[in-house]
């Protein structure tokens, strides 16, 4: 194991690299850039300009900028904000706990209700539960995930009010009130929209599939054999069928964690939740190069490292996989 989790790790590093030099370069190449608006300024003097590029060090090649950014992102030094004149590393330690936060619990949300959902639905296969699963499955599906999160406002903030605050049932956005900055509960209040509007579509998805999954499992020859040995049905369903069935769903939840960052960006944009997905807006809006890499480096890093942990999953649920010299 120890070997296994050693080489794929020198093995993520090229890749790392070669990702690095895409992210750069597509970034650096968008339309625009991070001096826009001085440019259209007529009150900005061209010598004024070259001063700001030259501070920037956008006047270099785009080689020499990549290799300087290299520099120093292996001393730690992720640069600063062009528009909030800020260290990056400060503005993401600010900004990646409250995505962690959104991220963490729409995840753990996600994975409560769907697993038990998926299995009923597999067990109880053309029941009535089964239809009503499959079919609120495919509108959780269908459904834009903006779309819901606005729906969700006019729902449980601006129509429905709470009887005994004559207040609004949730928060229509933000992290917590005014005068309770600190309170747990009124954190967790403020998150049960921007959490409901994340897990929708993962629930749906997650349910179904393992529902088709489980569905294959349970009409194959281990299971009948462990039937026939005796079993008692819940041993069968849980201690063989879902534990076998888990194994791609464990894959695609591993691949699915960085793409949660990604439909974070439209959750916080649509209730104000001051974390990663805005930060990563506000900074393309402004061509602020050096916020913009920062936060894509990390979501590649995450996409390989959960790979790495998907991997690993596949050895304690399926005890066929073993990692050693030359195996994976």
């Amino acid at each position: 194991m120890s070997r296994y989790l050693i080489r794929r790790s020198l093995q993520a590093i090229p890749l790392l690299l070669a990702t690095s030099v895409i992210i750069f370069m597509l970034v650096r190449l968008a339309p625009g850039g991070p001096l826009a608006a001085a440019e259209r300024n007529p009150n900005v003097s061209p010598e004024q300009l070259a001063l700001l590029r030259h501070k920037y060090g956008l006047d270099q090649p785009l080689t020499v900028q990549y290799f300087k950014w290299m520099g120093q992102l292996f001393q730690g030094n992720l640069g600063d904000s062009i528009k909030m004149h800020r260290p990056v590393s400060t503005l993401i330690a600010e900004r990646l706990p409250n995505t962690l936060l959104l991220v963490g619990l729409s995840f753990l949300v996600t994975v409560i209700i769907a697993i038990p959902v998926g299995v009923y639905s597999a067990i109880k296969q053309y029941s009535i539960g089964d239809y009503i699963i499959t079919t609120l499955t495919f509108i959780g599906q269908s459904i834009p995930i903006y779309w819901f999160g606005l729906v969700l406002i006019l729902v449980f903030y601006v129509w429905l009010q709470n009887p005994f605050t004559d207040g609004p049932i949730f928060p229509g956005g933000g992290m917590y009130s005014l005068d309770q900055q600190g309170n747990l509960l009124d954190r967790l209040w403020h998150l049960v929209l921007p959490v409901t509007m994340l897990s929708l579509t993962w629930i749906a998805w997650y349910s179904r599939f393992l529902r088709a999954s489980m569905l294959e499992v349970i009409h194959s020859d281990y299971v009948r054999t462990a039937r026939a040995k005796g079993l008692g049905e819940r041993a069968v369903r849980y201690g063989h069928a879902l534990k076998n069935a888990a194994i791609p769903l464990v894959t695609l939840m591993a691949l699915d964690l960085p793409a949660l960052f990604g439909g974070a960006l439209f959750t916080e944009m649509v209730f104000s939740w001051p974390g990663m997905g805005r930060l990563f807006w506000d900074s393309a809006r402004a061509r602020d190069y050096p916020v913009l890499l920062a936060v894509v480096l990390i979501n590649s890093f995450l996409i390989v490292v959960f790979n790495l942990f998907a991997d690993l999953g596949y050895g304690f649920l399926d005890p066929r996989v073993r990692y050693g010299d030359g195996e994976a």
